[in-house]
């Protein structure tokens, strides 16, 4: 890890685990080698570096590029692997960059809903993710969330000190059969296996 990322790391597992008693179940099926996709639900800002300090692995994400315009914190997510792509998450050049970190071995995060959650449900898949397993075929780790939207929904200004769980579930694998057919069509399926996928974890602190 470079220098910038390895702060950052440790600075959010701390405040992950003093603030919101962050708790990982799972994390054995993370793949810490190799190209892999970090599929998790979207409940607030809170979700890419909780999902980054789940792994032992430096990892790259999607971010809003209007993010990159804020002081100080456009300077530190320059330095974080952080791709930018356009608000309304359609911006295929941040997809393709995320190809070539696939590519390259690399392992990256990814929300398959596009957009944090108003109410903390699951909302519908978007293509973008079934755009990047059909032209990397690379294995896709499911992940869950749960608490990030009580601990900081996109209407508060400050999150609030409440118990946050990533649930991860076994990788997925795809073939080339897998990907075959209309683009459009096999595109938002593999996004909707996913996010199905995302769906069927359940929070062992609730059991």
């Amino acid at each position: 890890m470079g220098f910038t990322y390895a702060a950052c790391y440790q600075l959010s597992k701390f405040v992950a685990q003093s603030l919101f008693d962050l708790r990982v179940y799972g994390q054995d099926n993370i793949i810490e080698q190799g190209p892999a996709l970090l599929a998790m639900n979207h409940q607030s800002f809170l979700d890419p570096p909780f999902a980054g300090i789940s792994c032992r692995r430096e990892v790259s994400y999607l971010a809003r590029k209007t993010l990159f315009n804020i002081p100080v914190i456009g300077g530190i997510i320059r330095r974080l692997n952080v791709i930018g792509v356009d608000r309304d998450g359609s911006d295929v050049a941040a997809l393709k960059a995320v190809i070539r970190v696939l590519r390259g071995g690399g392992c990256t995060v990814v929300f398959p809903e596009g957009t944090r959650t108003r109410d903390g449900n699951l909302q519908p898949a978007r293509a973008g993710a079934g755009f990047i397993i059909a032209k990397t075929l690379a294995p896709v780790v499911p992940m869950r969330i749960f608490g990030a939207y009580e601990a900081f929904p996109r209407d508060s200004k400050l999150p609030r000190p409440t118990p946050v769980t990533v649930v991860v579930g076994e990788p997925m694998r795809f073939t080339a059969a897998d990907v075959a057919g209309d683009p459009r069509v096999v595109f938002q399926r593999l996004s909707e296996q996913v996010m199905e996928k995302i769906a069927a974890l359940k929070n062992p602190r609730e059991a």
